[in-house]
């Protein structure tokens, strides 16, 4: 917990100190890192130490996470929020969260789960998931991205959707930092955080 946040901020620094902008790193967070006292705090003080905006880092959340001790999370994710940091929620569609639960949490994204993409666009009822979550995200402003994209037909029937961001090897491969590093130096203009060659952590 303490380390992933700390290298991740240590690795924004340097990007930032190379002259590249307008990216997001994402990392997931469990639910006992979410409950444990003082995870505020500690990313609070990686952000100050390495003097990275808040908005550079994008803490990804499972619908499980988020049913543990539900108040008590909450709160937390409202703290967090308030830093400025960006909070998603994984896999959405396969967990057992109440869609209340989504009025509750300050959630920035939804991730449609890769098992309803796999299927577009020849099946009408992944079609039909999708376009479902596509609509509540926008209608709750929050933005939505697919996972799993193997296929320039399922990234176009996605992007005829609306959905904000695609994810998958059709996009790009996992890539740890050195990769990333080329790839924003070769695609200055391009956000490296979910234009598909998503980098899940900063090692």
């Amino acid at each position: 917990g303490e380390w992933v946040v700390g290298e991740v901020c240590r690795q924004a620094r340097q990007w930032l100190d190379q002259g590249h902008r307008d990216f997001e790193i994402a990392f997931n967070v469990s639910a006992q890192e979410l409950q444990r006292p003082g995870f505020v705090e500690q990313v609070r003080h990686a952000l100050a130490a390495h003097e990275v905006p808040a908005s550079t880092l994008n803490i990804e959340l499972t619908e499980s996470s988020l049913m543990e001790n539900v108040e008590r999370v909450r709160r937390t994710l409202v703290e967090l929020r308030a830093l400025g940091t960006k909070l998603s929620l994984d896999d959405f569609g396969t967990g057992y969260s109440s869609l209340a639960y989504l009025k509750q949490f300050p959630i920035d994204k939804l991730k449609i789960d890769q098992r309803f993409v796999r299927g577009l666009p020849y099946s009408d009822d992944d079609a039909a998931i999708a376009q479902t979550i596509v609509v509540l995200a926008h209608q709750l402003r929050m933005r939505v991205s697919a996972e799993g994209v193997e296929t320039e037909e399922q990234a176009e029937f996605l992007r005829q959707l609306g959905c904000d961001e695609l994810q998958g090897f059709h996009l790009g491969r996992p890539a740890g930092a050195n990769a990333a590093s080329a790839f924003f130096a070769s695609a200055e203009d391009t956000p490296v955080a979910d234009a598909g060659n998503r980098l899940k952590d900063a090692s």
